[in-house]
């Protein structure tokens, strides 16, 4: 007679070595979500008892909803399953507290920024404008010029810099640069302005205000962004591509230029195109540095210059007699500067997806 134990179906388990073997049992799709909405509900329901609240409706629904998807599946899938599903709706509860203020700020600047965003917002400037009218044409100008001559002081001493930290840098030196590029990424922006102002004063005294000067403010911003997103994209490339090289007779200089740099490339133009979304909205170094015009200066080595963080400063804090044009010139500007960051945030994605390397056959 066999003595061999028959083996357990599929999808069964045993709840103890020498228990029987039963079925796991689970919550339909959709139990899950199900039950946290009506904890929601609930919760609602018990706020509107001592006069709604809805800080209090959505503290009691998520506690409530989260109690009753807890011990239903603890009650019908075990512990681990019930566990699981307790992690992942306060990981889902985080999510959507994350999301409230992002959204309430998209729809405030849109409604209040729309309205003003027609051909003349782009076209006119406020040279000679006291009330309503005017535009942001010469402010965008300025922040184009000086965020891109910010970009070129930047990109190539932060990309030297990691180049260096990831193929050059040994010992103290190496250590040193990094200790300092960590102490430059948490600096106030005010400090760089400062900085910049101090910088140009010495030489010009202290009645000088330049676009340049915004410029240099905003590259000490930028220069330990580059040079931190570099470095790490740098130390994602393989060492067996550089020791393919090396065992091939070719310099280590030449390895960097030809192997290593056309490998990192998708990685270092997102990076550097980040660090650009980073820089383009600071406000502080640009009020110290630049100062506001009314009128378009196109050259950053020759006095004043607007910019999009300062037009709407100005705009907001200092209107005149036509209060409301003021303001409304002000969100439609701070709209402005948020698409030109999700612009830059889109290039950088699609630098990503379509310049990295091709892996397949």
């Amino acid at each position: 007679m066999s003595t061999e134990t028959p083996l357990a179906p599929a999808g069964a388990h045993r709840a103890d070595t020498d228990g029987p073997v039963r079925t796991q049992r689970r919550l339909p799709r959709f139990a899950a979500s199900g039950l946290f909405l009506g904890g929601l509900v609930v919760g609602g329901l018990l706020s509107a008892l001592t006069g709604f609240s809805l800080v209090l409706a959505v503290v009691y629904g998520v506690v409530l909803g989260t109690l009753a998807v807890y011990l239903v599946s603890r009650s019908i899938e075990g512990r681990r399953k019930a566990t699981d599903r307790l992690v992942t709706s306060l990981v889902t509860t985080a999510f959507l507290i994350a999301m409230v203020p992002l959204l309430s700020l998209v729809y405030t600047v849109l409604d209040n920024g729309l309205p003003r965003l027609d051909g003349a917002f782009f076209t006119n400037s406020m040279y000679r404008v006291v009330g309503e009218g005017g535009g942001a044409y010469h402010a965008i100008l300025g922040t184009v010029i000086i965020t891109a001559l910010a970009t070129i002081i930047s990109v190539p001493i932060g990309l030297l810099t990691a180049i260096y930290l990831v193929e050059y840098g040994t010992g103290r030196l190496k250590k040193a640069i990094t200790f300092f590029v960590d102490v430059m990424t948490g600096i106030p922006s005010i400090v760089a302005g400062l900085f910049s102002f101090a910088l140009f004063t010495l030489v010009f005294g202290n009645s000088v205000r330049l676009g340049v000067m915004g410029a240099v403010a905003l590259s000490v911003l930028m220069i330990p962004v580059v040079v931190r997103s570099c470095e790490e994209v740098l130390k994602l490339v393989p060492n067996e591509l550089r020791e393919a090289s090396y065992a091939l007779g070719i310099p280590k200089w030449r390895t960097v230029v030809k192997v290593v740099l056309p490998t990192a490339i998708a990685g270092l133009g997102t990076g550097i195109t980040l660090s650009v979304a980073r820089v383009v909205g600071e406000t502080a170094p640009l009020l110290v540095t630049v100062g506001l015009i009314t009128g378009t200066n196109l050259n950053p080595f020759d006095g004043r210059m607007a910019t999009l963080p300062v037009f709407a400063y100005f705009q907001l804090t200092q209107p005149g007699t036509a209060t409301q044009a003021f303001i409304d010139r002000a969100w439609t500007a701070a709209l402005v500067l948020i698409i030109l960051v999700m612009a830059l945030n889109v290039v950088a994605r699609l630098i990503s997806r379509f310049f990295a390397p091709k892996t397949g056959r």
